[in-house]
């Protein structure tokens, strides 16, 4: 895919309502997890991504700083991210414990 041509996010569209549920893709543009919330607002918050499981099931979920992923629209104007870390990274990251 590319993502070039994909309209990035402003600073004002990092919201939960925003970012909720959006897929992220790792390097390899394999999924590599779900935003399920937000902690904290602006560009310091965390995303907190839901990694692995299947169907919502044995998902692990992980902080990620929003500075390491890329928020935009693809042309249907579906929300997703990409970031530089691949799924096997972030599953060896501490979980989130809110």
């Amino acid at each position: 895919m590319d993502h070039a041509m994909h309209e990035r996010l402003k600073v004002d569209e990092l919201t939960e309502a925003i970012l909720g549920g959006a897929t992220v893709l790792g390097p390899e543009e394999e999924r590599v997890g779900i935003v399920s919330h937000l902690h904290g607002s602006g560009a310091d918050a965390l995303a907190i991504v839901d990694v692995g499981g299947i169907l919502g099931f044995g998902t692990r979920p992980v902080a990620v700083s929003m500075r390491d992923l890329d928020f935009m629209r693809d042309d249907d104007g579906h929300v997703h991210a990409v970031t530089r870390y691949n799924k096997r990274e972030l599953k060896e990251m501490p979980v989130y414990r809110h």
